[in-house]
């Protein structure tokens, strides 16, 4: 089942407004609505990211980072050399 560019672009763009609402009135330091916010934007991307492609074989310059990659670049694992030595 394939969605329709256009309506995973409104997603996006409404996931985008969301996320600054929330961030606007953050109420602290890891405030549960701008983080389901932030995963929101990132699934809404994904999704259009996806459906982008599937309709034009195209993609956008823009990348979503996850909380793996964060936590491999804080213990100063950087490629796949580094994983290979703590798989030995």
């Amino acid at each position: 089942m394939s969605i329709d560019p256009r309506v995973a672009l409104q997603s996006l763009t409404t996931a985008l407004e969301e996320h600054l609402v929330a961030a606007s009135n953050r109420r602290g330091d890891g405030d549960p609505a701008v983080e389901a916010s932030f995963f929101a934007v990132a699934d809404a991307f994904e999704v259009y990211e996806d459906a982008l492609y599937e309709a034009y074989s195209e993609v956008t310059p823009l990348q979503v980072f996850d909380d793996e990659e964060d936590e491999d670049d804080e213990a100063g694992i950087d490629d796949d050399e580094d994983l290979e030595i703590l798989e030995d």
